[in-house]
């Protein structure tokens, strides 16, 4: 039976995907639940399984093609067929014998095999890095890269040059200085587009502040064994404070929490956190729905599930949609100090950093603390400095006395 995959179906914010990878090729066998297909997004990387047992019969879009939402994209044939049975063991029986240039043939993905006969390649030459064994577009662009003495030959092999020439026209041809040009991947381009947005469209302000973190690592330290072996492995670290703090500080300055919709502005009654993450392919921001209802262990948690599946690329678009406010933590690179750029359509943005050890007066002695400088970055338009400056001390004070975020004071 003939059955028709399709891309799925995309959500209002994303209008069509592009065909990353094939996985599978056309008379290939596929189990049930066999990844098919990658289809990149603006936000996220959609994985299409196999519907059943049988073969892939057709490919109607290649890596690279533009796909709407529900286009067809293919053509599976459930159950695996006589003939296809007869071909696979022909298949084997054939490549059995002969050298490993059929199966590499086998392996390259169609993408790869275009490039390696317009750049006349040897396909053995090429390191895969594809599942099972697939050569993929971008293994054979890091061949091309990887290999700047090739055209090293050609004066070599004509003494007349190669006694005109000195070393340095030799040293001009090796090609020391390495260009390499890739397509923008579209998460990458989608993210280059919201942040030119928001910086065009945006009254953008930052104010900074600094926080002693003393108090929050001495409870960390107190209890992060007991809290580790209580939830179930989950780690006590520094964003569940922060987060928490941010609900609270949310609540009592709702514009922090507020959005600008044309000429109205949207008070939301709730707090969804978005908690930046940063990965291979760009930045994503993942939401913590209903943060303020959450306790410390379940956003630790939430935020660990969150990173392990960004990387892996398996977040839902659902899971990265909305969100009310965000925070980013650029101190876990390193980072002592930045500007954060809005997330519009959210007027307001937290960032963190690096905690410092740095001399400070404190009742007219100096004591060295670990201090963290805070930034928060928000929508002139909509929040007053006033309000930012206060929001930020609320939040501050909240990390240098824990104990206010369970007592809500």
């Amino acid at each position: 039976m003939s059955i028709d995959i399709k891309a799925p179906t995309f959500p209002e914010s994303i209008a069509d995907g592009t065909i990353a990878t094939w996985h599978k090729k056309p008379g290939e066998s596929v189990s049930r639940d066999e990844l098919i297909v990658d289809i990149e997004t603006d936000k996220v990387v959609l994985e299409i399984v196999a519907p059943a047992d049988g073969t892939l019969a057709e490919i109607l879009k290649q890596e690279g093609e533009t796909v709407l939402s529900e286009e067809l994209i293919a053509r599976f044939n459930e159950g695996k067929s006589e003939a296809g049975a007869v071909a696979q063991v022909a298949v084997q029986a054939a490549a059995a014998p002969s050298t490993s240039t059929p199966t590499l043939e086998q392996k390259l993905a169609p993408a790869a095999r275009k490039l390696i006969e317009e750049k006349n390649l040897d396909a053995a030459a090429i390191a895969a890095t594809g599942k099972g064994g697939l050569v993929t577009k971008e293994d054979v662009l890091k061949h091309l890269s990887d290999a700047p003495a090739a055209p090293v030959t050609k004066p070599a092999a004509a003494p007349a040059v190669a006694a005109k020439a000195p070393v340095t026209q030799q040293i001009g041809v090796s090609g020391e200085r390495i260009e390499k040009r890739v397509p923008m991947t579209r998460l990458r381009a989608r993210i280059a587009e919201r942040l030119l947005e928001a910086s065009q469209n945006t009254a953008m302000l930052t104010t900074f502040n600094e926080v002693n973190m003393q108090p929050v690592m001495s409870l960390r330290n107190q209890y992060k064994e007991l809290f580790e072996k209580t939830h179930n492995g989950t780690k006590l670290g520094f964003m569940g404070f922060f987060v928490k703090a941010a609900c609270e500080a949310l609540k009592r300055f709702p514009a922090v929490n507020a959005s600008i919709d044309g000429a109205d502005v949207v008070y939301h009654g709730y707090q969804d956190v978005g908690v930046a993450v940063s990965t291979e392919k760009g930045l994503v921001v993942p939401v913590l729905r209903d943060a303020d209802q959450l306790s410390v262990a379940q956003v630790e948690n939430k935020i660990r599930d969150f990173g392990l599946r960004a990387r892996d690329g398996k977040l839902g678009i659902e899971e990265i949609q909305g969100g009310t406010f965000t925070i980013t933590n650029g101190g876990v690179f390193g980072s002592l100090m930045s500007t954060p750029i809005l997330n519009p359509p959210q007027a307001a943005i937290l960032g963190m950093h690096k905690v410092q050890e740095r001399p400070m007066a404190v009742k007219g002695q100096v004591v060295v603390l670990p201090m963290m400088y805070l930034a928060l970055s928000y929508d002139h338009r909509l929040i007053d400095g006033k309000e930012a400056v206060q929001f930020l001390v609320t939040i501050k004070d909240l990390i240098e006395d824990p104990a206010r975020i369970l007592l809500e004071v």
